[in-house]
């Protein structure tokens, strides 16, 4: 198990965008019938979910969050040392979606970009992985864009599946500061569990299957049982906490019933455990920053809080970290229109050059999105 402590870097804002179009458990009943709705929304505590239409990439939503964060940080795009992106679901095999980005915001060459394929752990391996780089390169400023359109990888008929994932990305600031809070992690992986939570058709092993999500439900739970209360518990010994001196417990929202069955083994009361997937469901990488976002937006404007934050899934990777967060200048959840061709806020204007059409137009037309 990797384990560290980062002093010196604050996190500073936050903020997460969704797409506009909603899917809820009446969506559901039409295709799966009303009691098997019923039943999936029971047992998941997931009412509602946000879903990218075909036209809009993780990418764009990114782009609208990191927008809105820098305009409420007062942040120019080319004070930004250090871009680090987060996701499954890139626009293109190649090149990696954190350039595409790093153009559209209109970032300084001098900034150093680095793209993760990582999920439902993705958030807290990018956030020791940005604040680690931005500690050892003497950066200032960084961003953390961290989300998925999983809705891409999913076949609508598979009940098994497509009532829980929803779409999102946030994005993360992150500031070099004497005297910030340090942050302490443990990171894991067991490469054993890959197969149980994957999607093996469309890329280059298998070209001629369809990118479908498969996942073995039994195997993930039982996965998280056995892997998760320990990398909690040690990232609490190494911190100094007891689990009552936690102000909020922010697992990765997959399952409601998941979230508080890991929070009482642990110990955490109902108070200090936010479940906040009602609205969205599972968001993969963005899952957890989305949690802070919907559920503590005012409480972080206020901070700060000691937060312990714990992702787990696809690979097996998990990770979790122990952190002091806040008052924070942004924190929120915006929204990205369905009819919004370029991928920038409701609010925002893009960069010089940027927007969607005009990056498109850099590749040839038959690898162009449709």
């Amino acid at each position: 198990m990797v384990a560290s402590v980062i002093d010196g870097v604050a996190l500073t804002g936050l903020v997460a965008c969704v797409p506009e179009r909603r899917e809820t458990v009446e969506d559901l009943a039409a295709r799966f019938g009303e009691d098997a709705a019923r039943r999936i929304a029971k047992a998941t505590g997931i009412e509602a979910r946000h879903l990218a239409p075909p036209h809009q990439c993780t990418s764009d939503l990114g782009e609208a969050a990191a927008r809105r964060l820098l305009d409420r940080l007062g942040w120019t795009a080319d004070s930004v040392d250090l871009l680090v992106m987060v996701t499954q679901t890139h626009d293109h095999i190649l090149p990696a979606s954190g350039y595409l980005l790093h153009h559209r915001l209109g970032l300084g060459k001098g900034a150093a970009v680095l793209d993760l394929t990582l999920g439902c752990s993705g958030y807290v391996h990018g956030l020791w992985t940005a604040s680690a780089m931005l500690k050892a390169a003497g950066g200032r400023r960084a961003l953390l864009v961290a989300g998925d359109t999983t809705s891409r990888v999913i076949d609508p008929g598979d009940r098994a599946v497509a009532p829980l994932f929803g779409d999102a990305a946030t994005a993360t600031a992150l500031v070099a500061e004497a005297g910030a809070a340090p942050m302490v992690f443990a990171l894991g992986s067991d490469g054993a569990g890959a197969p149980y939570l994957a999607v093996p058709g469309g890329g280059l092993r298998r070209p001629d299957e369809p990118a479908h999500l498969f996942m073995d439900g039994t195997q993930v739970f039982a996965f998280t049982l056995r892997e998760v209360p320990g990398n909690i518990r040690a990232v609490l010994e190494r911190a100094g906490w007891a689990m009552e001196a936690v102000d909020r417990l922010v697992l990765h929202q997959a399952n409601a019933q998941m979230i508080r069955h890991l929070a009482q083994k642990l110990g955490a009361t109902p108070a200090q455990t936010v479940v906040g997937l009602a609205g969205f469901g599972n968001t993969s990488s963005a899952s957890i920053p989305l949690a802070l976002a919907s559920e503590l937006g005012g409480a972080l404007h206020g901070g700060p809080l000691r937060l312990l934050l714990s992702g787990f899934g696809v690979g097996w990777s998990w990770g979790s970290v122990a952190l002091t967060a806040g008052p924070l200048a942004a924190c929120e959840v915006i929204t990205l229109p369905a009819s919004s061709a370029e991928s920038a806020g409701s609010d925002a204007q893009p960069a010089k050059g940027a927007g969607r059409e005009a990056n498109l137009a850099q590749f040839p037309a038959k690898i162009a999105d449709p």
